[in-house]
């Protein structure tokens, strides 16, 4: 019995049997705002390679009404079981058929979600369709490499808005007739519909006109920098447009702000959803306007890399997402304009940060994991596949050369145009433009676990020249159960050499690059140079590993973490000491003592609150339990000092706010809280705004100094989604048996 799966056996049949032309697509959504079911009637046309042969379409429907092919009605009850219609008798070249299914609508975040707004009452609905979900809407041949074009028409309740991929018609009545798409794979295809806030605008370029819109629901309104989002979207038309070589494929971009969403977004071709958690209610700092932007910018990629090109079976997945991460970081970094001329610092910081977590644990797998079929596919959508599969791709335009890898990635995209690949498609079009043969070097990045260790060895004479120098590379033993093999690779690194000036910064006075492979690599080019006060391998951060300094540079570094002139060495040496205090090579009170003495010269606001994270994590789950409750009443005060003492309205000041919100737990801590809490103090330039009261309302649950009847008083407040989710959020918090029952 299939049940809901697909294996991928099943898969590579059906595609060598079949190839779809069509989808027509009925949808009746009039009786939405009271849920339940909805009437899906799908048309398709498909040839078939044989006469005579079987298949099946997959749909997964509480009832199916009617199946029609080629002309000849079918008894649903005996040709539909599980996720799937028996389809025999096929002929040879063109079928039809036509299936009348009441799909239902969803609150699990697969299919057509539907959510009601606790604010208007009113419903908004939204399909997510990926990996296998288009069949809880319509009738369809479930897998990426069975492209077809689809025609939606859709009756919805009066006053609505419909958004597809293609561009949003007038409403004829209450019925909406989108245009055909061209040829996608369905689990991009798309339906938003509801009394959606929408705002206008168009890209325009060499003569061309893009529509673009931003939806969110009208409760959020209000809240909706729309302008921003269109400034960062026409940046990134402009980069990718220059970098691929290729105009935008689609014939609109609407990116809609969505309830009770899943994932961060979704890159469904020009009807982009995007979790509403991105529409502020509240300050944030800047790092949080950069994440979004990032989001933004990543999806904007798939609709090349994804959309436009598509994997032929979730193999490739990560190759998907790994590339719109690494390209939409780039963007950041290079486009006119941007906002976030250092992402790659916040790039070292969050994703590095999370791969490598993910890369010592139990569950680490290799890149290209073998997908044998959909629930594969579950299990290995993680930091390995967005994080890890990123770092090592940015590894690979280091290897291959940049303009090279751009110059194979536009011929790639130029070769397979709303076409399906394999990695190997990418990798010899890679090859050809950079002259580099890439079979060993995807071997041991992509079918291989774990992360390599690179250690200076260096030797100088009594004036500090240096005699010799290498690199080590080890591979450290995989944890027990973990998938894959450890092994060493070929990196290309960076090696940067850095020197106190004269006010006492860390600035770069010698940078280096070359091709590290094997256990020892000699560096000869810095032989008989003058040692610097610090060696930093994989300057730039070229590569995917973790960085170990000799003694001396580790001495300077230690005195001096916030004294880097630039942002990327900064977070570098972080996250250096970051990896030797998870390994136990530093103790937490020594991370703890580092991080009090560099955070207050760190600038960067993504590291600054990357850090605060991690020292708490590091005291609560890393320390000596006989010294936590110092480390936490040493932090806690520190944090106090910082909030008092931050520029008032900054970001840092927000940052350290919420980072003693955390942590305090003394009366007087606890007494400050409610006090900010219900005014009684003020601190100038703090706003105490809706999601700061949530997140002091929280900790005073989780103290026992805020009942029930305070959380009932702050939701009355913020009677909307977000309210009642984090009301439930500090009820859970409360230290009593109730709460956590």
């Amino acid at each position: 019995m299939p049940g809901t799966n697909l294996t991928r056996e099943e898969a590579q049949e059906r595609a060598r049997l079949l190839t779809v032309d069509a989808y027509d697509i009925e949808l009746d959504l009039s009786g939405a705002q009271e849920g339940g079911t909805f009437r899906s009637v799908t048309s398709v046309r498909f040839d078939s390679a044989e006469a005579g042969a079987s298949t099946f379409v997959d749909l997964i429907a509480p009832a199916v009404r009617e199946v029609v092919l080629n002309g000849t009605a079918l008894d649903a009850a005996a040709v539909f079981r599980d996720s799937r219609i028996a389809l025999d008798g096929l002929v040879q070249g063109r079928n039809e058929l036509r299936v009348v299914a009441d799909c239902a609508y969803t609150n699990t975040g697969e299919g057509l979600h539907r959510f009601v707004d606790p604010v208007d009452e009113q419903a908004y609905l939204y399909t997510q369709f990926e990996v296998p979900d288009s069949r809880r809407v319509f009738a369809v041949f479930e897998q990426p490499d069975l492209k077809g074009t689809f025609r939606f028409t859709v009756t919805a309740p009066a006053g609505w808005t419909v958004v597809s991929n293609s561009p949003t018609p007038e409403p004829d009545g209450d019925v909406w007739r989108f245009e055909p798409t061209p040829r996608i794979s369905s689990y991009i295809t798309a339906l938003i519909a509801g009394p959606y806030h929408a705002v206008h605008s168009v890209y325009e370029k060499d003569g061309r006109r893009v529509p673009l819109g931003i939806y969110c629901r009208p409760s959020l309104a209000e809240h909706l920098d729309a302008e921003h989002i269109f400034d960062v979207t026409r940046q990134g038309f402009d980069w990718f447009q220059e970098k691929f070589d290729y105009a935008y494929p689609f014939a609109k971009y609407d990116q809609l702000f969505v309830p009770e969403f899943n994932a961060g977004a979704m890159e469904n071709a020009g009807a982009v959803t995007i979790r509403d958690q991105y529409v502020f209610r509240s300050k944030v700092t800047d790092a949080a306007y950069e994440r979004r932007a990032e989001t933004i910018l990543h999806e904007l990629a798939h609709m090349w890399f994804g959309d436009l090109v598509t994997m032929e079976w979730w193999n490739d997945l990560w190759l998907n997402e790994s590339f719109a991460t690494f390209t939409s970081v780039a963007c950041q970094a290079a486009a006119p304009g941007s906002r976030w001329p250092h992402s790659w610092t916040t790039f070292a910081n969050a994703e590095k940060t999370w791969a490598y977590r993910q890369d010592q644990l139990p569950s680490t797998h290799p890149i290209m994991a073998e997908i044998n079929d959909l629930d594969d596919v579950l299990v290995n959508f993680d930091g390995i596949t967005y994080a890890k599969g990123a770092s090592v791709l940015k590894q690979l335009v280091a290897y291959v050369g940049e303009d090279e890898f751009f110059a194979g990635v536009q011929a790639y995209f130029k070769e397979h145009a709303f076409g399906n690949t394999k990695l190997t498609d990418l990798l010899g079009a890679l090859e050809k433009t950079s002259g580099r043969d890439l079979t060993t070097w995807a071997e041991k990045w992509l079918q291989t676990a774990g992360i390599n260790v690179l250690r200076p060895e260096i030797a100088t004479d009594a004036d500090g020249v240096v005699t010799s120098f290498a690199v080590r590379q080890t591979a450290p033993a995989l944890p027990a159960g973990a998938k894959g093999t450890a092994v060493l690779r070929p990196h290309r690194i960076a090696i940067g050499s850095y020197d106190l000036d004269e006010s006492g910064r860390l600035v770069r006075t010698g940078r280096i690059e070359l091709d590290v492979d094997g256990e020892l690599t000699e560096v000869p080019e810095l032989v008989g140079t003058a040692r610097p006060a610090v060696f930093l391998l994989n300057d730039d951060d070229l590569s995917y590993a973790k960085v170990r300094m000799d003694d001396d540079s580790l001495a300077v570094v230690t005195a001096h973490l916030g004294d880097f002139a630039e942002s990327l060495p900064r977070a570098l040496s972080w996250a250096s000491a970051w990896d030797m205090t998870r390994d136990g090579e530093l103790a937490t009170r020594d991370y703890l003592d580092l991080v009090v003495s560099g955070i207050v010269k760190e600038s960067d606001i993504g590291v600054v609150q990357s850090l605060q994270r991690q020292v708490h994590m590091a005291i609560e789950q890393y320390a000596d339990p006989a010294w936590r409750p110092e480390g936490l009443a040493r932090w806690t005060a520190f944090a106090l000092e910082q909030l008092r003492a931050a520029a008032p309205g900054s970001d840092h000041q927000l940052a350290w706010a919420r980072a003693f919100a955390d942590t305090a737990r003394t009366d007087t801590q606890l007494d400050l809280l409610e006090a900010l809490l219900d005014g009684g103090e003020t601190i100038e330039g703090l706003a105490v705004d809706t999601e700061l009261r949530w997140a002091l309302l929280h900790r005073l649950a989780a103290t026992g100094r805020a009942d029930e009847g305070a959380v009932d008083a702050e939701l009355a407040r913020d009677r909307t989604a977000a309210g009642e989710r984090h009301a439930a959020s500090a009820r859970s918090a409360m230290p009593t048996e109730e709460a956590k029952a």
